[in-house]
């Protein structure tokens, strides 16, 4: 992370430029973090199914599709989010 400067030093509008563009980085690591989150649900999902499966003596389909549906549905729309 980048050090910041003298905050005393810098005017009202730095500082509101400095605050939307860290807004605006955590805002993007927070949706990577969903978004990865999603993807591990997934896998798991995966996992349970195929191992549930083995112990019915066949291999459980998983809709990845239909899971991919429900968890991008979890996830806002930043755009209508942000009301700048």
């Amino acid at each position: 992370m980048d050090a910041h400067p003298d905050l005393s030093t810098l005017t009202d509008a730095q500082l509101k430029d400095l605050i939307r563009s860290l807004t605006d980085e955590e805002r993007e690591v927070s949706k990577q973090r969903r978004l990865l989150h999603g993807r591990i649900e997934l896998l798991k999902a995966e996992l349970v199914g195929r191992l549930k499966g083995r112990d019915e003596g066949e291999l459980s389909v998983v809709d990845l599709d239909a899971l991919s549906r429900i968890l991008a549905g979890r996830l806002p729309d930043l755009d209508k989010l942000e009301g700048d």
